[in-house]
């Protein structure tokens, strides 16, 4: 088969797996839109969406647009940016247990929020996706500030990025004793949750997310080359220190964003990159917008499971991903040392 006809099929494979994780998607957040204490039928919804005949209204329509709505679209988001961050970052550090918190962007955006509980008083749930912002990004300029020549050795930004997490995760917990009014916010807070979810933070979530993961897609295909020696990178026109700092970058907009606006969720970057890979038998990049698309999905189905499982109270999402993605991590373990 020639050249020609091999990027043929390899085009029309990856457009019908990308159209199967798209339909896939739709399908969770309609389900994830219907589904809760009180449910709403996929008729209506859809019917109400298009503008048809015999919308909801009242209360049902309010439940729709200011409550269940924006919590499935933020779910989507911060699924998608969590797997496509966790599918770079396995990548740049050429290991398959990395995740999007590598870096100490889950102990910076812990401090922040910490801070935020602490010391914001009434402005807090205004304060709080700024603060965890600002803490995660600065986190990891600090790792790449102490890491200097880290890009002729990926692993000096690791043992920083392990160094700078440690030393956020101490002052925050020096912080949580000093004001242990703040304890009970601080844990539920780290364990993941979309209840504060409304437009203005989806809106800007969806700013920041999907700029990142366009970029990243952008340079998926470069990013394979990254799973070579830098020597055969340069040899296939890839500069292999500047797309670190833009994979890294873009993926750390992504996860700083996502963690501002959700809380700390785990596994969401290890479970997805690697079943959407096993299920489609491609290991490289090219399958990012897959995994974003697959993540959206597996954040949704996991937040509706959070809401209805214990109904009317609700579970923490990190608990429902962690419950997931713990034996699927052991899983990876495992079969990365019988593979060496």
């Amino acid at each position: 088969m020639t050249e020609v006809g091999e990027a043929s099929l390899r085009k029309m494979w990856d457009w019908r797996i990308n159209a199967i994780a798209a339909a896939f998607l739709l399908a969770v957040v309609l389900l994830g839109i219907s589904f809760g204490p009180i449910p709403i039928s996929f008729s209506s919804i859809l019917r109400t969406l298009l503008h048809l005949p015999h919308s909801l209204h009242g209360q049902d329509r309010t439940l729709l647009f200011d409550l269940r709505l924006p919590r499935v679209l933020l779910a989507a988001l911060v699924g998608a940016a969590l797997a496509t961050s966790g599918a770079v970052y396995q990548t740049v550090f050429r290991n398959p247990l990395a995740d999007p918190y590598l870096l100490g962007v889950a102990a910076g955006a812990g401090l922040g929020a910490t801070i935020a509980f602490t010391y914001a008083g009434v402005n807090l749930y205004s304060l709080l996706p700024i603060f965890s912002f600002v803490g995660g990004v600065l986190a990891v300029l600090t790792s790449f500030f102490i890491s200097g020549k880290f890009f002729a050795e990926p692993n000096t930004l690791l043992l920083s990025g392990i160094a700078v997490g440690s030393f956020a995760t101490a002052l925050q917990t020096y912080l949580q004793q000093r004001h242990s009014d703040a304890l009970r916010p601080v844990y539920s807070w780290i364990l993941g949750e979309l209840t504060v979810a409304n437009w203005s933070v989806v809106t800007w979530s969806a700013i920041y997310i999907l700029f990142a993961i366009t970029i990243l897609i952008k340079i998926s295909k470069q990013l394979d080359g990254l799973m070579l020696s830098d020597e055969e990178a340069f040899s296939l026109g890839i500069n292999p220190q500047r797309l670190r700092i833009i994979a890294v970058g873009a993926a750390t907009l992504a996860t700083a964003t996502a963690v501002s606006a959700s809380g700390l969720i785990g596994f969401v970057g290890i479970v997805v990159p690697h079943l959407v890979r096993g299920l489609t038998r491609r290991v490289t990049n090219r399958s990012l917008l897959t995994i974003a698309m697959s993540g959206a999905a597996f954040l949704v189905l996991a937040d509706l499971g959070a809401r209805t499982l214990i109904s009317p109270a609700e579970l923490p999402i990190g608990v429902i991903t962690a419950f997931v993605g713990a034996p699927f991590f052991l899983y990876v373990l495992r079969r990365r040392r019988v593979s060496q």
